[in-house]
């Protein structure tokens, strides 16, 4: 699906915000940093789309964005269409980045989609409803994520170094960041980017994985997590895998995914619970699902996910 002329994608993750426009001739893309969740994500959010407009010189008639830690889509798309109004703006269209990370993989087919990165969620969609499982944040979920693999893993350093576990070379990478392990935890606890200082372990765990067995531990864990997120959000949809005649079909996306320890292991779980499952190469990305969401028709399952708001004096369209 093309975006109208002038409309602006952004797919506002943790790790960056991306955003790309189309004016039929060329195509201007730009990152800029990752959208901070425990702080307003419209101000955020109209920064980033102000930095993009003036450096493309480009008018703007429309931005619809697919956005990370997003709860309120509807004030949110409201806040964020008054803060862009007075740059031409006269069309907002939003949801969770969920959404268009399905869109992107998938498009409007039913399924799952599971994206990983610093967070996690997944997205199941059935011929008439819609599942989330997980994405609640890096307290109370994002289970195998990039936050829940490093966490571990700074965990299980601190545990070998009280003498609480075995020993593991995952104390030798605490050490590299800070030299003195006991004063670690407050360095980082008073660090304002600790959510991504944690998930920034992630790499590392990975690759000890080959050679620690307490890191290998920790990436089977997590590609356990994750299976079993993408079977609860099919069976929310439409059931088990008898349900299921040609096989769910389902995309998994993410940083988390590029480490052969993760996928693999992840892949053959959900072959082991769901036996005709179809592991799909994602269609397009991120962006080409924000790119979907303003055409995606009114009667799709996901369109109670989105939110279009529109100035006085113009056309909504759905």
């Amino acid at each position: 699906m093309t975006a109208p002329a002038g409309t602006l994608c952004v797919d506002a993750g943790q790790t960056g915000i991306k955003l790309r426009l189309r004016d039929g001739v060329h195509v201007f893309q730009l990152t800029t940093p990752g959208v901070r969740t425990h702080s307003p994500l419209a101000e955020q959010l109209a920064d980033a789309v102000h930095r993009a407009a003036q450096q493309w010189d480009r008018p703007i008639d429309t931005v619809a964005a697919g956005v990370s830690g997003l709860t309120d889509d509807a004030r949110e798309g409201r806040e964020l269409l008054a803060r862009l109004e007075p740059a031409g703006v006269g069309r907002v269209v939003i949801a969770h980045d969920s959404v268009t990370s399905y869109l992107g993989a998938l498009g409007a087919g039913t399924g799952a989609v599971i994206a990983a990165g610093t967070g996690v969620v997944t997205l199941a969609v059935g011929p008439r409803t819609v599942a989330r499982v997980d994405g609640w944040g890096n307290i109370m979920g994002d289970a195998g994520s990039g936050h829940w693999i490093g966490r571990a893993g700074l965990e299980a350093a601190m545990r070998a170094y009280d003498g609480r576990a075995t020993p593991t070379r995952l104390l030798e990478m605490l050490a590299e960041r800070w030299p003195d392990p006991e004063t670690a935890y407050i360095e980082l606890q008073s660090d304002p980017d600790r959510v991504r200082v944690i998930a920034s372990f992630a790499q590392q765990v990975v690759e000890l994985a080959t050679v620690d067995s307490t890191a290998a531990t920790i990436c089977r864990a997590a590609a356990r997590e994750l299976s079993v997120s993408v079977g609860a959000g099919l069976r929310r949809v439409r059931g088990g895998p008898e349900a299921w005649p040609d096989g769910p079909e389902v995309a998994a996306i993410g940083g988390i995914f590029g480490a052969d320890m993760i996928r693999h292991p992840f892949e053959r779980l959900l072959r082991a619970s769901w036996p005709n499952v179809v592991v799909a190469v994602p269609r397009g990305s991120g962006l080409d699902g924000v790119q979907a969401l303003p055409a995606l028709p009114a009667d799709h399952p996901l369109r109670d996910r989105v939110t279009d708001c529109a100035s006085a004096g113009t056309r909504q369209s759905v």
